[in-house]
């Protein structure tokens, strides 16, 4: 990144540069992350507190090394939505304890059979296409949050996506010293501005909420047919975790499968996932969003991540900060998601170019070009109550269609093998 200085992984910074960046990398997650417990139909609070509580535990998990955030995990949203329809929330924490604890058991796997696999599963030209899809399959939903996907398009709901997107693009290019690491956090300020001017913020629920607030803590409770309704998504989050850390290793530019280990952060993923649910809140899991924040700012360091965590926390005892937080816009995080799933999907194409991946051999032009369109085409495969679709079906096909041309490669079959 010319111009820019890097703030490595195991840099600390001053309280001074402390405080702003760790108030973005927060900024950032929170749109989404209080989106999963307004869905399920509970307080926020708890998952603020857990999305913070979580996210230390994988930074003491992976020594410091993968610097990520984990917030909320979509991908239990339509078998959880299940379990809480016919059995009630506390069943489906039962689920989200038993899927962290059999990924647990799956980092041991991978602890005593190393990562070696992973390329011969996806090598870099699938790999490159299903982290590019990790950005470009939840563009609609930056869209949708700016309001750009209505049937009627309001224009002050455009007047301040603008607003956010344009700040965060040219001032991620014409921003210098520290302003050029907190271009995230200047965006959202400006694009809460904006909203204000254009009178589309409410400040009813924040009135009326409390200073005070203990989380809302629960214990799971568990059945077998509960477990097996939410057990699947595991297949679906290990392929994203994997995912992310490739993705975060390009940006930090160290390989972070090998140091800490894929096992370290999968362990700390899903242990995390495991004790969200012990205690009422949703699963976890690293987030793109802050994935994004690190790849237009150049920071890296853990004690950002941590400074965000530890303010999510606080934030989770303070009724009135974490309801003003939550009303900032949609339009406002959708500018902000615009950019930073963008640079998501750029980091895939940046595997593509860094593995110098040979388009001339038919099998990575059939593996790059079958996943993309596995991913962007709509298409959902069923299985029981889990459905397959968008980055999670693709990865699921390349890491197949990888695994049938490695064995044609071994019954010397290929024509495009390397001597």
């Amino acid at each position: 990144m010319v111009g820019k200085r890097i703030i490595q992984v195991e840099e600390k910074v001053p309280v001074s540069m402390l405080i702003p960046l760790s108030i973005q990398h927060m900024f950032a997650m929170f749109g989404a992350s209080v989106l999963v417990p307004f869905i399920f139909g509970i307080n926020p609070a708890i998952v603020l507190f857990m999305n913070g509580c979580g996210t230390l535990l994988f930074i003491l998990v992976t020594k410091g090394k993968a610097p990520a955030y984990l917030g909320s995990s979509f991908a239990f949203l339509a078998p959880a939505g299940i379990v809480i329809a016919n059995f009630g929330y506390p069943y489906a924490l039962g689920g989200f304890v038993a899927v962290g604890f059999c990924g647990c058991i799956l980092a041991a796997v991978v602890y005593k059979f190393g990562t070696k696999w992973i390329d011969v599963v996806l090598p870099p030209a699938a790999m490159g296409p299903v982290v590019a899809l990790i950005g470009l399959e939840l563009s609609s939903s930056a869209a949708s949050n700016a309001g750009l996907l209505d049937e009627v398009i309001d224009p002050k709901n455009v007047i301040v996506f603008l607003v956010t997107l344009g700040i965060a693009v040219f001032g991620n290019i014409l921003f210098r010293g520290f302003l050029s690491v907190i271009p995230i956090l200047i965006a959202v300020i400006a694009g809460y501005v904006a909203a204000l001017l254009c009178g589309i913020v409410d400040f009813a629920e924040v009135a009326a909420a409390p200073i005070f607030a203990i989380p809302n803590f629960q214990a799971p409770k568990f059945s077998l047919e509960a477990i097996l309704i939410i057990l699947p998504v595991i297949l679906v989050i290990t392929s994203e975790h994997i995912g992310h850390q490739v993705v975060t290793s390009k940006i930090v530019g160290r390989d972070l499968l090998k140091d800490p280990g894929l096992h370290r952060s999968l362990f700390g993923d899903n242990f995390s996932t495991m004790l969200s649910g012990l205690i009422g809140s949703v699963p976890t899991t690293t987030y793109g969003e802050n994935i994004g924040v690190m790849a237009v700012t150049g920071v890296y360091s853990v004690y950002v991540i941590a400074g965000a965590a530890v303010l999510s926390i606080l934030c989770s005892f303070c009724g009135k900060l974490s309801t003003l937080i939550s009303t900032i816009p949609g339009p406002v995080i959708g500018g902000i998601s615009f950019l930073l799933y963008g640079m998501i999907g750029t980091s895939g194409l940046r595997i593509l170019v860094d593995s110098k991946v040979d388009y001339g051999k038919s099998r990575n032009l059939s593996l790059t070009s079958v996943i993309f369109v596995t991913g962007l085409s709509g298409i959902a495969v069923k299985i029981g109550n889990i459905q397959l679709t968008g980055m999670v079906l693709a990865c699921i096909v390349g890491m197949v269609l990888s695994l049938v041309f490695y064995g044609l490669d071994r019954m010397h079959l290929t024509n495009d093998q390397d001597e």
